[in-house]
């Protein structure tokens, strides 16, 4: 399907504010802007020129207008083992919360390798035809040789379903029994080496244009803390244009509702102890959530930062994972007589009952969402985003809308964006200027959400680590903080920003206020970050976070 194909959101008499009431407020507030109506006009220009549109205008910058579309990553229906909800049911989910694009991601195993795929995908065809104002992507999840799980999905084109396949068949460490990832063990240099291999094929499949872009995530990184530094470097040094990031925040944000699933559960189900497949390196508390956030990405100056820290982007992301729904009161579907899912790569269709059933997740973009800038509306401009590094989060709707420019005092244009690059010279005054704009209805909870502060976090950037598995950034830290609470409506924050001898970036985060304290690392370095919650205690909607991904500002003449 091609971008030009796919409708454009000018007309208000054809907005999907009319089908998707959700979503209305952020739509809206993107075409007073003129971008649905201006940028996106599908007529003006090819879609890979969203991917070239981060054009610098020389030394001082000079990115695209952007609107930004709202989506999750990783999904699960009845063609995941452990999941139970049929496509047209989470697509109407995502609609109603107001999502534009979503990835379906089954669990790799014998059944979907043999049988699912296929009928996946015609699935997915109906899904499409149902929800036209919906970009839907078929995806995979993968189990990592040597590690845990990853996002993989292509743009939509005759080869999508050959690719995920091909890929399952030949990389997947569940399949192939490539799962061995200890320290020392006789198999894991082997299956780190096959992981790398996987990447790498991906990347030749978009090279050689057998599909037209194919994209990685690492899904709930620290949720066993089996995803060494070294491997996510490996993974990414692989392919940087194919292995793009990470979750930021997990799935399963409803795990640990007070009174729901027990006294020992938290956000993400992260509830697990390290194991002989664990990395030895990571502390005992990596492996709980903070606000919601992975411990990778939530500590200022860990592991994301010692990534940030090299001069690479990596991009982080939220999702669902949904697989069972919080308080839903759908169940599996019978098996009919000799089925079972190594035969047929699909659960029985769900059925309704009257009675709450267990559940950890919440609908595809209830409380999780991924913001990607995009130039024009389509799969492979959402991609591009997503390469480009376009992207915020929030969690519970903390916001409708944030935009982030950097420019050179000395400059008129409007500077670069998340992602992007700003190229200047050693004592230059540099102004950040961060657009917010409050939420302006209750999100699905009933609750209006308040924004009550925004921080600025900066990092030296030194460049490739001497050690592959240091996960510590230690010259980053909450550099600026600003305390908005009792602002609504559309405010811009201006930062001023020296570059001093080295090369840096900067990220953004903020909060409700509900629950932070000194960060994992200490006050010095983040004096207010997220916190961990009691076990069984983590009403998700009481503590929401936004994150952004960085800027980068490269040095010269230092």
């Amino acid at each position: 399907m091609s971008e030009q194909q796919l409708p454009v959101w000018a007309d208000p008499s054809v907005s999907p504010a009319a089908l998707d009431p959700q979503g209305a407020s952020r739509r809206q507030l993107l075409r007073a802007a003129g971008l649905f109506g201006a940028a996106f006009a599908l007529g003006s220009a090819a879609a890979p020129a969203v991917a070239a549109g981060r054009g610098h205008g020389g030394s001082g910058g000079e990115d695209p207008r952007l609107a930004y579309l709202v989506g999750d990553h990783h999904i699960h229906t009845v063609y995941s083992h452990d999941a139970k909800y049929t496509f047209s049911q989470l697509a109407a989910a995502g609609a109603r919360y107001g999502l534009d694009w979503m990835v379906f991601t089954e669990h790799s195993n014998f059944g979907h390798a043999r049988f699912g795929a296929p009928l996946e995908h015609d699935e997915i065809l109906r899904a499409r035809a149902e929800n036209p104002r919906q970009l839907i992507f078929q995806g995979l999840e993968w189990y990592i040789p040597a590690a845990e799980h990853c996002t993989v999905f292509a743009a939509p084109g005759p080869h999508e379903v050959d690719l995920l396949t091909r890929f399952e068949s030949a990389y997947d460490g569940k399949l192939l029994g490539y799962t061995e990832g200890a320290a020392g063990a006789a198999d894991t240099a082997r299956n780190e080496a096959h992981a790398v291999k996987a990447v790498q094929w991906l990347a030749e499949q978009r090279r050689t244009g057998y599909v037209d872009d194919v994209l990685v995530l690492a899904n709930h990184p620290m949720r066993l803390g089996i995803d060494s530094p070294h491997e996510m470097r490996n993974w990414r040094d692989a392919a940087p244009e194919i292995m793009i990031g990470m979750e930021g925040a997990p799935g399963a944000q409803g795990a640990a509702i007070p009174g729901l699933r027990g006294a020992t559960s938290i956000r993400g189900e992260y509830e697990n102890k390290p194991s002989a497949q664990s990395w030895a390196g990571y502390p005992a508390d990596a492996y709980l959530t903070y606000g919601g956030f992975d411990w990778a990405t939530a500590t200022v100056g860990g592991l994301w930062d010692a990534l940030l820290a090299e001069g690479r982007l990596f991009s982080i992301t939220t999702n669902s994972d949904a697989h069972r729904v919080v308080f839903d009161t759908w169940k599996n579907g019978d098996w009919a007589p000799g089925q079972n899912f190594d035969n047929t790569g699909r659960l029985p269709d769900p059925v309704n009952t009257d009675t709450p059933q267990p559940g950890s997740d919440f609908w595809p973009g209830q409380f999780s969402r991924t913001h990607v800038g995009v130039t024009r509306y389509g799969y492979r401009s959402v991609m591009a985003g997503l390469r480009a590094g376009r992207v915020w989060v929030d969690h519970g709707h903390l916001l409708d809308g944030l935009e982030v420019r950097l420019k050179r005092d000395c400059d008129h244009g409007r500077g670069v964006t998340l992602g992007g690059r700003l190229r200047v010279r050693k004592g230059e005054k540099l102004t950040l200027s961060v657009t917010v704009t409050g939420a302006s209805r209750p999100n699905p909870q009933g609750i209006l959400p308040e924004l009550a502060h925004v921080d600025v976090v900066r990092g030296a950037v030194r460049g490739p680590a001497a050690d592959r598995d240091g996960w510590r950034a230690p010259d980053t830290r909450v550099a600026w903080t600003k305390d908005v609470s009792g602002r609504t409506g559309t405010y811009t924050l201006r930062v001023p920003l020296t570059a001093g001898d080295e090369s840096f970036y900067v990220r953004l985060r903020g909060s409700d206020g509900n629950r932070n304290g000194a960060g994992y690392l200490g006050a010095a370095v983040d004096p207010h970050g997220p916190i961990p919650h009691a076990p069984g205690d983590g009403d998700p909607w009481a503590d929401t976070w936004f994150y952004s991904n960085p800027v980068f500002v490269d040095v010269v003449g230092a």
